[in-house]
């Protein structure tokens, strides 16, 4: 994986220490994955059905407004035999189309697979993960735009809209399989190059309302995921749910660039 020894190798932290339980009770409920975690395959015929050379590990941190504010990352491969940071190999994801190919967005437990696979035996923790994270590519945010000038609706204190930008292009079974986890109203064709919205989704949350769609930028262009809220109380719910969306997104192949809020 020649393109990542352009970058330098730092020492990371110790993996975190299980918690032992003081009292017999009900098990607590597992942590969700915070982290990206993606599987880089070799180059050439017959590199993306390979075992993988190494792991990417990135995370979007967010601002106090859930826009993204700077993209952390970490790699590993068995012929370094450690983590290092590779803010220039996350770029180079997002803008190089044939580097980009080689790279396969993966759930942590297959993650941990390959890892131990590779010989680098137990997959950090996610805390220990962070502490590899060193010169993180910081994100440009502006004041979000007031693309609607009309307030909240009834009941609401806050309207919000974000856009999730990718790289790469959404295959015909990634859309189904989000149609059908999402249970989205198709809104265009995909066939079609004139077509930008593509599907439609919504979620109550409590009091607070979240609707998303689906879109393409131009013809055979990038994707986005544009995100509208109506919150009825707080912001709270807003972090998670774009983390959960830009995930179903990046398991069906798209590749995140980053987190915007419009208004």
């Amino acid at each position: 994986m020649t393109t990542w020894h352009a970058e330098q190798s730092r020492p990371g932290g110790a993996p975190q220490a299980p918690v032992a339980a003081h009292r017999p009770g009900p098990a607590a409920p597992v942590p969700q994955p915070a982290l990206d975690y993606y599987l880089v395959h070799p180059d050439g015929p017959g590199g993306s059905v390979a075992a993988p050379e190494g792991l990417v590990v990135e995370e979007f941190v967010l601002g106090e407004d859930w826009a993204a504010v700077r993209l952390d990352s970490a790699a590993w491969t068995p012929a370094d035999g450690h983590w290092w940071d590779c803010a220039a190999f996350s770029r180079s994801i997002r803008v190089d189309a044939q580097l980009r190919r080689r790279v396969v967005g993966v759930p942590r437990h297959e993650a941990a697979t390959a890892y131990r696979l590779l010989g680098g035996g137990e997959l950090p923790g996610e805390k220990a993960l962070r502490g590899h994270f060193h010169d993180g590519q910081p994100l440009s945010t502006a004041a979000p735009l007031r693309l609607n000038p009309h307030p909240a609706g009834a009941g609401m204190r806050d309207s919000r809209v974000y856009r999730v930008l990718f790289a790469a292009d959404l295959r015909p079974d990634g859309l189904a399989n989000l149609r059908g986890g999402w249970r989205m109203a198709s809104t265009g064709d995909p066939a079609d190059p004139e077509a930008r919205v593509i599907g439609v989704a919504s979620r109550r949350v409590g009091a607070d309302s979240f609707t998303w769609h689906l879109r393409r930028i131009g013809a055979g262009g990038p994707w986005c995921l544009d995100l509208s809220a109506d919150l009825a109380g707080g912001a709270d719910r807003l972090g998670p749910l774009l983390r959960e969306l830009t995930a179903a997104l990046r398991m069906q192949g798209l590749i995140p660039v980053t987190i915007e809020r419009f208004s």
